[in-house]
């Protein structure tokens, strides 16, 4: 089958998968996955293989502005020490903690992975994705507050995870080893990214506030998200910082603007219209988006996952599974411990459901693959890492909204 015929026919399939997912009441990330799966071990379709390439030049930048660009900077700075504690450090101290968890399963059994692969395991995994979860909070109402720490720490934890994995990648190749290079290197990636993903913003905005053009203003919110990624990653910084902050001072501008056009406040009210259903147009341009490559993108997860292959290996499978999740909990409840005396303390039900909200996806799996073919252990690493995500989805997606029922945060406003 041809590429593009391939991909009309996973819209289709998606399509079919959202309606279905609706009648039947079961969250449409994990309907997708699982027509994946079907799809993967019916080989039926030849669809396109998740590769790193495709996934930095489609679906990142799209997914990470339109996040970043619907998330009000008020109530992200309102919050900025419990996502910047999840984020950076909280991400290190993951890596850490599922390192030598992992390293425990040739102890137990399980299976003998080695140090280098244990860290990189830890380092690849670490990035939370959370796609399915925040699409349920705001269908059963959960608390505001909860959404933006959830979906705040994934966009700022992508692009963590991603430059100490390139990091640590590199120093087990022949890089430079020491914890100082890596620390400055860091640093410097991020902060260049940073920089650059606010200024890009900065000029898009300027541009779209001089025009009431909405075709105008989509190009050119489509031309900062894309071209603050790409231009970041030219430039050896973080891709996914830039489109973050590219995306909220773009989404943020754009808020402000949105608000200020309103009919009853300004003489000219049909002028004052026209905007407004500009501003609307640009809103679901990206909510569009979204849409399809998060489409695309879970379902090309259940036809790359080798169910057979996670199978046959289950035991490390649930081993990393429970290791993922209980190294999750430990760094939100100790974070939210550093928070009880501040403004920003987490209550206990939050910090449950922002572990079990810690769901990983489509990055896991791209960085995994994007390993060396001779690099020690390397198919396990994919086995489990593939069979790890599965779970993930499949399990904690799938629960998400019994368990905010259950802590009696569903009906909550906030």
């Amino acid at each position: 089958m041809r590429p593009e015929l391939a991909i009309v026919a996973l819209f289709a399939i998606a399509a079919a998968v959202a309606i279905a997912a609706r009648r039947l009441r079961i969250p449409y990330t994990v309907a997708l996955v699982l027509a994946g799966i079907g799809l993967g071990a019916a080989k039926v379709l030849h669809a396109p293989h998740l590769t790193r390439e495709l996934l930095y030049a489609v679906f990142l930048p799209g997914l990470v502005f339109e996040a970043a660009f619907h998330l009000e900077f008020r109530r992200y700075w309102a919050n900025k020490l419990a996502i910047h504690a999840l984020a950076v450090p909280g991400v290190v101290l993951a890596i850490v903690l599922t390192s030598l968890a992992l390293g425990m399963a040739g102890r137990l059994g399980i299976a003998d992975v080695g140090v280098r692969p244990a860290i990189l395991f830890g380092a690849l995994i670490a990035a939370t994705d959370p796609i399915a979860v925040v699409a349920l909070f705001k269908t059963l109402g959960a608390p505001k507050r909860l959404s933006v720490l959830v979906e705040g720490e994934s966009l700022l934890n992508d692009g963590t995870s991603i430059v100490l994995f390139t990091i640590i990648l590199a120093a087990f190749t022949g890089g430079d080893a020491t914890i100082g290079h890596g620390a400055l290197e860091f640093v410097k990636v991020v902060g260049l990214g940073l920089a650059l993903g606010a200024a890009m913003g900065f000029i898009g905005a300027k541009v779209i506030e001089r025009v009431d053009e909405p075709m105008i203003a989509i190009t050119v919110t489509t031309v900062v998200a894309y071209g603050s990624f790409f231009v970041a990653e030219e430039l050896h910084c973080s891709g996914v910082i830039a489109t973050v902050a590219a995306g909220m001072i773009c989404g943020n501008r754009h808020l402000a603007r949105r608000d200020a056009a309103d009919p009853d406040a300004d003489a000219d009210a049909t002028s004052t219209s026209s905007r407004a259903s500009g501003h609307l147009a640009v809103e679901a341009f990206w909510e569009y988006v979204a849409f399809a490559l998060n489409s695309l993108v879970f379902l090309l997860i259940g036809i790359e996952v080798e169910i057979a292959s996670v199978l046959a290996a289950y035991k490390p499978v649930v081993f990393a599974f429970v290791a993922v999740v209980v190294v999750r909990a430990a760094v939100v409840f100790l974070v939210s411990a550093l928070l009880r005396g501040t403004r920003e303390r987490l209550p206990w039900r939050w910090s449950v459901m922002v572990t079990w909200g810690g769901l990983r996806g489509a990055l896991s799996m791209v960085l995994v693959l994007a390993l060396p073919q001779d690099f020690d252990q390397r198919e396990l690493l994919v086995t489990v890492t593939f069979g790890v995500v599965l779970l993930s989805i499949v399990l904690q997606g799938a629960t998400a909204a019994p368990m905010l029922r259950a802590l009696g945060l569903a009906a909550s406003r906030d």
